[in-house]
């Protein structure tokens, strides 16, 4: 019986290989989409009650197709008198600071509680998001590109 011939495989790599970029820090600051879902008004009786507790999802969305670790801190309060003197100052109810890792083009909806204490103005895109590649080895996260104010009016009935 007669042996098949044996054929040598010889495997070719193009010379001009691409080397993975980096992202850019444009890039890498704009891998999570974050959106506040919430009442654009909403009414409660501050005789009855002096808390105003008002549920919003923080929408987040992951624009890559890697995964990320994402880290949302609550505790960022508008810095310039400005800010106060025209949204007046509020309070997130509950964890402070979230760590979570998105598959690639995963959605994650994370439930809040927004505190008034009076009537007025308020503006809610106060949570900072920041993210990096999962497998990226760096100490610092990039902070995400901050959306619209998020304005919300707290009436007394």
């Amino acid at each position: 019986q007669e042996l098949p011939e044996t054929v040598l495989l010889k495997f070719f790599r193009p010379e001009n290989t691409p080397v993975p970029a980096r992202p850019t820090p444009e890039q890498l600051s704009n891998l999570i989409k974050t959106s506040l879902h919430y009442p654009e008004s909403f009414n409660h009786s501050f005789h009855q009650k002096s808390l105003c507790l008002v549920p919003v999802t923080l929408l987040l969305s992951n624009c890559s197709q890697a995964a990320v670790d994402v880290m949302i801190d609550l505790r960022h309060k508008p810095t310039s008198s400005e800010a106060l003197e025209i949204h007046g100052s509020f309070t997130w109810l509950g964890q402070t600071q979230y760590k979570l890792q998105l598959k690639g083009q995963e959605v994650y909806s994370l439930q809040l509680k927004a505190c008034f204490v009076h009537t007025g103005v308020y503006n809610l895109g106060t949570p900072r998001v920041f993210a990096k590649l999962v497998d990226q080895v760096t100490l610092f996260e990039t902070s995400q590109q901050n959306s619209m104010p998020a304005l919300i009016i707290i009436n007394n009935i």
